[in-house]
């Protein structure tokens, strides 16, 4: 029998903000992401006292990809009044308000988070936010947290009230 596995959802609102962010060229994911552009962003994105939370692994709606460039890119909220220079390579988006329906599952061993992430994101696929209300916003990007076993992999979908 396979062992059960909790996966916690919450819904977060987010006001209008900006993002700095380093676009790829044809990256769909993480890995083919860091061999496009290099693993360092994300120091770089961790050096921005601005922030409001975390660096995140992003899935960019069509709306926000430019001609050229990936549908994963990595980036950091900052607030709206943000203007400090921004790193070589990188550029700011305005991103709107929304919601996001946030998918958490138990904290795991490091050394399987592929798994880890895998199985979250197959639960994510069979989900069907409409039976608590809410729809899937083509609008708005998905994102990841850094994948860290001690709390679990985190991944986050736009979502809004039907």
């Amino acid at each position: 029998m396979d062992k059960t596995h909790t996966v916690f959802i919450q819904i977060v609102e987010r006001p209008q903000r900006k993002m700095v962010l380093r676009r790829g060229i044809q990256a769909e994911e993480y890995f083919s992401y860091c061999e496009e552009v290099g693993c360092d962003v994300w120091g770089v994105l961790c050096s921005i006292k601005e922030a409001l939370g975390e660096p995140m692994g992003l899935w960019l709606p069509q709306h926000l990809i430019r001609s050229g460039t990936s549908k994963y890119v990595q980036g950091v909220e900052v607030p709206l009044d943000y203007d400090k220079e921004l790193p070589e390579g990188f550029e700011m988006i305005e991103l709107n308000p929304g919601s996001f329906m946030i998918f958490q599952g138990e904290p795991y061993n490091d050394e399987v988070f592929e798994s880890e992430i895998s199985r979250l994101q197959e639960t994510i696929e069979h989900y069907h936010p409409e039976t608590v209300g809410y729809k899937i916003d083509e609008n708005g990007p998905t994102y990841q947290l850094e994948p860290r076993g001690e709390r679990g992999y985190i991944e986050a979908i736009p979502v809004v009230r039907i």
